[in-house]
């Protein structure tokens, strides 16, 4: 089975949730989504896996939420592309599995894809 970790290296949670990983030998891809940021369709990929909305995944304490998002309404779309242009709001590590994907925060979570 092929796991994917998308990481934050900058993240307590999302180093928290690679640990999980490490510790219990799961073979794991790391994809630091910073870095490489989604595609449109990847990311639509991803939320239909998670079978969450895209402002579901939003971190709504970031900064850059607060100060430009906060108390205004956006559709589906428009919240994908907030993500790909601001892929530090995204709630982290998601981990993905061949069928389903969860917010690895708790890290309990993880185990829903193993």
């Amino acid at each position: 089975m092929s796991i994917k970790i998308y990481h934050n290296p900058r993240c307590k949670k999302s180093r928290a949730g690679k640990q999980f990983l490490e510790d219990n030998n799961i073979d794991f891809e790391v994809v630091e989504y910073i870095k490489e940021p989604f595609t449109e369709e990847a990311l639509k990929k991803l939320l239909l896996k998670l079978n969450l909305q895209p402002h579901e995944i939003i971190r709504t304490q970031e900064e850059v939420v607060k100060r430009n998002f906060k108390n205004k309404s956006f559709t589906g779309e428009e919240w994908i592309k907030i993500m790909i242009e601001n892929p530090r709001i995204i709630q982290r590590p998601i981990v993905e599995g061949h069928y389903k994907a969860v917010i690895g925060d708790p890290v309990d979570n993880i185990n829903k894809v193993l």
